[in-house]
């Protein structure tokens, strides 16, 4: 086993959706303001990395109703893996 890849600071790598989020979509970093797209994260290694450590700091927030724009009415700003997806697929 490789050095640091076990221990009480070991976070496994992310698969699939979070047990505590495999109902919703969106989560929220209660410290920066920023909301994370769940269904970006196999596409994207970097929203995988910061949701993963999101959840290891266990300062997130999720959203009822789970929506994009609940998040913003909460002073959420989306990540921009969103607004990327987002321009994406108004080019479409």
């Amino acid at each position: 086993m490789a050095h640091g890849a076990s221990g009480p600071d070991y976070i496994p790598p992310l698969v699939g959706r979070p047990t505590r989020f495999e109902h919703n979509r969106y989560v929220g970093d209660k410290r920066s303001q920023v909301v994370y797209d769940l269904d970006l994260a196999d596409a994207d290694p970097e929203v995988a990395a910061a949701i993963e450590e999101l959840l290891a700091s266990e300062r997130f927030a999720a959203f009822g109703p789970d929506s994009l724009a609940e998040a913003r009415n909460r002073g959420y700003r989306p990540h921009r893996s969103i607004r990327r997806a987002e321009r994406a697929s108004a080019g479409a």
